[in-house]
Order: C-alpha cells, then structure tokens, then sequence
C-alpha cells in the first residue's frame, strides 16, 4: 500500500466515478483502476461493487474511508512540518544574553516570535566559563553579549547591534526632583552598589576606567551579581549604581531615577554572537530580525 493508492482510493470513493478520481490525481483511469485492485488484494476484501451504470462504496470500503482520510492527512501534514523546519519555518531557538543585555534582545525576540509562531525561543543567562565552545559547540544558537566579551574565535561570527551609554540609577529623594544628569564629581561622593566583575565584566571595567581617568576613588557599599539584587540595594538607598542605560531605564520608576552622566562620554558597544557552521534551520530568520533591529529605527540607543 502506499500513499497514491490511498488518494486514488479516497477520490473514488468521494465521487464514485473513477474518471473524476483520474482527473484529480493526474493519472489514467486504468492506473485508478490498478491502484483499487491492488488496494482490494491487499485488504482481501472487495472496496467497491462496480456496474455498468454504478459504483458505491461496500461496507468495508465505508470502514477503510476514515482511515484512509486519516493517514492522508498525517503525512500531509508530516510534509508540511518537515518542509517548514527545512526552510526554518518551525523548530526551537536558544537565545544567551548576559547580564545587562536586557532590552535590545527582548525586542528583537519579540518581533520574531510574532513572525515565527512555530519557532520556540527559549532565553537563559550567558555566563558559561568557556564561552568560545558555548556559542560554537551548540549550547547556545545566539548569544548577546559585550563586544569586549565576544572570545576569540575564528568559528565565531558577529553581529552589531547597539551602543549603551552608562547611567546612574539612584533612589529618588527630594533633593533630586528636577535633577536632569549626574556629574562625575558628584558621583565622587555617592556611595555605590556594583554589578560584580564576575558577572558583568565588561560594565566594571568601563566604570572603573571612567573613575579612574577622572581621578575618582569609588565608594563601593557592596557588589552584588544580580541587577535586581543591586536595584533592590538602590531603593533601600544604599547607594547608587552605574549601568548601561537600557537596565537603569527598565528599573527606573517614581521610586528610582535613571540619570545621564553629564560630562563623560561613556558606552559599550554590544553584538550578537553566534558559530559560523551554525546548523539550526531558524537561524536565517533570526538574524534578518536583528538586522533589521540594529541598523533601523528602532535601535534607539545608536551605533
């Protein structure tokens, strides 16, 4: 038995004329007539009772219909599927971000799984130990990253996708209502709360330079590797934080003020990385979606 068989089969018994079933499967009325035959030795049972004038389906032609209907059905759809992941139409998507890349990648994500409804796009942190083999052996389909944290790699390749100014994220108290910026000789005497070296590498060396080219000795409270463990200690006015703008933007709120800094020039540049052997057939898509991201409008941040 096989498929042409079961369509050929399907039709007669919906018209019951074998010259229609012909004409809808593109072939003669004698290979119809072949494929019923072949169908009826198979099963040992007659599927038809022919005339001169008629054909009607037997009960056991009746019984074979649903099934047949079914299994046509299946492999359709097995096709559909299977041509689908083949032009990266269906499948899954590991998405690693550090920890400050937050906004950018969440909005390319967005756009992609509103496009992609049959791509399933799971998120984790990007903090393996040996990222090179991470990003080229598979653990990761896409990762978004500092550009200083990208490893050197000839299997890598990468995308630009914005530069983050820093910011200073600090709880709101009446002597900042109307402030629009934070200088560096006032951050000199604020008390601060760190993302840790560990966990955001590339933010604390960025801050730490910045302090140091100013001649700025921190006053560090406490170091945490969390951003919501230091957002917690910004409203408990521990002190305040220096971080890329799109996090001090996502936890800024009546109880928290994100603020420029105002008189250095300060960003890290960002990119998605990924293994240029990369075999995942949705890896097409998602690449055109953060094109789009990182050379358009909506990369609010800049390049």
């Amino acid at each position: 038995m096989d498929i042409n068989q079961l369509n050929c089969f399907i039709s007669v018994a919906q018209t019951l004329n074998f010259s229609e079933a012909a004409r809808r499967n593109f072939v003669s009325q004698s290979t119809v007539s072949r494929y019923i035959s072949d169908l009826e030795k198979e099963f040992g049972v007659q599927l038809f009772s022919r005339s001169h004038r008629d054909v009607t389906l037997t009960n056991e032609g009746r019984t074979l219909l649903p099934y047949a209907l079914e299994m046509t059905a299946t492999l359709a759809k097995a096709k559909n599927i299977i041509g689908q992941m083949r032009n990266g139409g269906t499948g899954k998507l590991t998405i690693g971000c550090d920890v400050t890349s937050m906004d950018f990648p969440s909005r390319c994500i967005a756009a992609f799984s509103a496009e992609y409804r049959g791509i399933t796009v799971d998120i984790k942190r990007f903090d393996s130990a040996d990222r090179s083999s991470a990003i080229t052996e598979g653990e990761y389909d896409f990762c978004f990253m500092p550009r200083d944290m990208v490893p050197e790699s000839s299997g890598i390749e990468t995308l630009a996708t914005h530069t983050d100014p820093l910011m200073v994220l600090t709880a709101a108290r009446e002597e900042l209502r109307g402030k629009k910026a934070f200088s560096l000789s006032e951050l000199a005497g604020q008390k601060l709360v760190l993302l840790s070296e560990s966990a955001a590498p590339i933010l604390y060396m960025e801050m730490m330079d910045m302090l140091r080219t100013f001649h700025i000795t921190p006053r560090v409270e406490s170091v945490y590797d969390e951003p919501g463990e230091v957002y917690m200690a910004v409203l408990s006015k521990m002190g305040a934080a220096v971080l890329p703008q799109s996090l001090s933007l996502l936890m800024a709120s009546e109880k928290a003020l994100a603020l420029p800094i105002a008189d250095a020039d300060t960003g890290i540049a960002y990119v998605m990385a990924w293994a240029k052997d990369i075999s995942n057939p949705a890896a097409g898509h998602f690449i055109k979606t953060v094109k789009t991201f990182a050379a358009g409008d909506d990369n609010e941040y800049g390049l």
